[in-house]
């Protein structure tokens, strides 16, 4: 392994770890012991689900309880308006304009964060333990104040952590600190299956049932990730001769989920800023809907179900330029048998990947539901359900294929060095 690919997975752990340790620090002047006991009382419902994307950090009040959502929502919000107004997307293209691009992006950020703080703080104003003592033990406004400040610090914290990983580490950082958010309450989640089981609030059959449908969900994952539709180049015989030396692609690889874990993601935040507020409140008209929005209900799989496909096809033509490929494609000799260069080549690839789009959104969409439904019945947690599961499979794979291009391309560094 070369030192560069080593330099790089260790700048990854370390970030990971500093997020991990962020986790653990509260946010001033709550009573720890009244929020635990609200959280023990509501980690089937949507804030356990969002406890989940924060590495179990709401549990703790930390400073980043708001995790990485509302940048996330952010990013949601600018595709969807880069993909509205041509001149937000002709920015992104450009080099200086993706630099603001992406400030508009923290500025948004900022905005979501101090809206869902300050929604926070106010409602954790009228929490109270079973003997009556409030979860804030300060005064309301300096409590409303310091814990904005502070978990707008933390969310900042957690977007800058994420950027480096991406520029300096291994992977994207933003997925990669859902995946390490995800995998950290795990241990704890099979330890209270275990404590279930053996106080007879589960049965072992049940347990048996879950695992099998976890393990049932890995292979699809897998499966369906590693498949790609592989569509033949052909090439000119000049354009044969000039790179005789060189190995060219014989083919382009279409992968059958172009978005990756995006839309899962993406779907998951957009639920959450909603569930989250409404969760928040003690008005019982809000509550009633909070309870109908709740995760594991029809109208939270079947919204799910939808807003997954809907960013699956929304990602994937973002993802997946056919212009692109077919300029280049034309501009070094090569073209597809059967297809015309230019314009019909577009065409051509746009309908593969369309096609392909539309059976791996109905995958992402069905994976990320259906193993839930069924979890959810056992009685099992967040942790085992499709959702959850999908996450850190695709996070590992895409994680392990930037690993290994890392290494082959040190491999090519060094048959170079030595004249190879």
């Amino acid at each position: 392994m070369g030192n560069a690919l080593t330099q790089k997975i260790l700048i990854t752990l370390g970030f990971l770890f500093a997020y991990r340790v962020l986790a653990y620090i509260p946010t001033p002047g709550v009573d720890l012991g009244v929020i635990k006991e609200f959280f023990d009382n509501n980690s089937s419902n949507a804030l356990g689900l969002a406890n989940m994307f924060s590495g179990n950090a709401i549990s703790r009040l930390s400073i980043i309880s708001l995790g990485i959502m509302p940048y996330i929502t952010a990013s949601i919000v600018m595709e969807l308006l880069a993909a509205t107004f041509p001149t937000l997307g002709q920015m992104k293209k450009e080099r200086d304009g993706m630099q603001k691009y992406m400030q508009i992006i923290r500025y948004a950020t900022i905005f979501i964060t101090v809206v869902q703080a300050i929604g926070v703080s106010m409602g954790l104003q009228s929490m109270t333990g079973r003997g009556g003592e409030s979860a804030v033990m300060i005064d309301p406004m300096t409590f409303t104040i310091l814990a904005t400040f502070s978990m707008l610090t933390g969310t900042m914290l957690l977007m800058w952590i994420g950027e480096q990983i991406t520029q300096k580490g291994i992977g994207n950082g933003i997925s990669l600190i859902i995946f390490a958010g995800i995998v950290s309450g795990i241990p704890s989640a099979i330890s209270n299956t275990v404590r279930a089981v053996n106080a007879g609030e589960m049965n072992f059959l049940a347990v048996l049932a879950i695992f099998a449908i976890m393990l049932i969900t890995v292979f699809v994952i897998i499966y369906i990730e590693l498949g790609e539709r592989r569509v033949p180049i052909s090439y000119s015989r000049k354009t044969i001769m000039q790179n005789q030396n060189k190995r060219v692609m014989n083919y382009i690889p279409i992968k059958v989920n172009l978005s990756g874990v995006i839309p899962p993601i993406f779907a998951s935040a957009v639920l959450m800023f909603p569930l989250t507020m409404l969760q928040a409140s003690t008005n019982p008209f809000v509550t009633r809907i909070a309870d109908i929005l709740a995760p594991g209900g029809v109208v939270f799989n079947v919204a799910t179900f939808l807003m997954v496909i809907f960013f699956a096809f929304f990602y994937a033509s973002i993802a997946f330029n056919a212009k692109d490929i077919a300029d280049n494609l034309k501009r070094q000799g090569g073209f597809i048998p059967g297809v015309r260069p230019g314009e019909h080549t577009k065409e051509f690839l746009n309908e593969v990947a369309s096609r392909l789009t539309a059976s791996g959104s109905l995958y992402l969409a069905i994976i990320s539901t259906v193993p839930f439904i069924f979890i959810n019945g056992l009685g099992a947690s967040f942790y085992f359900g499709g959702t959850s599961v999908l996450i850190v499979v695709q996070v590992a794979l895409d994680t392990m294929r930037k690993i290994e291009a890392q290494r082959t391309m040190n491999q090519y560094d060094t048959l170079g060095n030595v004249g190879l």
